[in-house]
């Protein structure tokens, strides 16, 4: 399944944000906790270049607990601060403050021995389209200032939003790379509805999903959509179609309704009706 999604505004947006980085002290990274690898845009790095940079792994709600502490463990042994957050409950941009205060300390104490005015932490938040962004801010802001919406290329325009005395942000859109070299990626970003489902195959990514989950959550299907162990070595096709009729996506003639039963498992997985999932771990060490 050729995957590609890298529309014009994102060029420009791509270039607005390297010439905002001149503006903060700090860089927020977004990324979606059910594939931290993934979600990192690998452009990031050359753009941030040697900011401070602190990794939010967001939707961590929706994702294995037991994987979020691996990939914590991760990300600390690299000495990077890392930050769990939910972003419909708003947790994790206060954590986001302390962390940012912290690796703004030597700053910080340079103006205070001057007898300098410590201004508010300046900080540019970034990640892919739909990682949760805006609904982070606007939950801790505790009003809607950013713009949001449940599909990706939402973010349009430059916003600082005050989170507190200590922390100013500014909300960036959501950017993708030119080209997917791995296959795997790109159907993990389409999987968690990082590229509009409108320019996909959504039965093609569908079948494309449920294989994943065949082989290797097959129990959270069993549990969320009443199967047998035995369904488990079905041709993908057939287990679609069996899911299809066990929740009665059916239409006229006795036929599956192949659209219908898509988006059912699409939108149960992004909305964690299949079970907390994560798609990737940390890539193991080599000698």
């Amino acid at each position: 399944m050729n995957i590609q999604w890298f529309p014009g505004h994102m060029t420009k947006a791509k270039r607005k944000i390297a010439e905002d980085l001149k503006l903060v002290d700090v860089v927020i990274e977004l990324l979606d906790a059910r594939i931290p690898m993934s979600s990192r845009n690998p452009d990031v790095d050359q753009i941030v270049g040697g900011k401070p940079r602190i990794i939010i792994l967001n939707k961590s709600d929706l994702s294995d607990e037991n994987a979020n502490k691996v990939w914590m463990k991760y990300y600390t042994a690299s000495n990077t601060k890392v930050i769990l957050a939910n972003s419909i409950k708003g947790t994790g941009l206060k954590e986001a403050t302390a962390a940012a205060q912290f690796l703004m300390k030597e700053k910080i104490d340079r103006l205070k021995a001057k007898g300098l005015l410590v201004k508010t932490i300046r900080a540019l938040i970034i990640g892919i389209p739909n990682v949760g962004k805006s609904t982070l801010i606007n939950k801790v802001a505790g009003r809607s200032i950013a713009q949001t919406g449940d599909r990706p290329g939402v973010t349009k325009a430059k916003q600082w939003i005050k989170i507190s005395n200590e922390l100013e942000l500014l909300d960036t859109p959501g950017i993708l790379w030119p080209k997917f070299q791995d296959e795997q990626v790109a159907l993990n970003l389409a999987f968690t509805g990082a590229i509009k489902d409108e320019i996909l195959d959504v039965y093609e990514l569908a079948l494309h999903f449920l294989e994943r989950m065949q082989r290797d959550f097959y129990k959270n299907l069993m549990e969320k959509y009443k199967l047998e162990d035995s369904n488990k070595e079905l041709p993908v096709h057939e287990l679609f179609s069996l899911i299809g009729k066990k929740r009665g996506c059916i239409i006229a003639g006795g036929e599956i309704d192949i659209k219908r039963v898509a988006v059912m498992l699409l939108d149960d997985f992004r909305g964690g009706r299949i079970g907390k999932i994560t798609l990737e771990l940390p890539p193991e060490k080599t000698e």
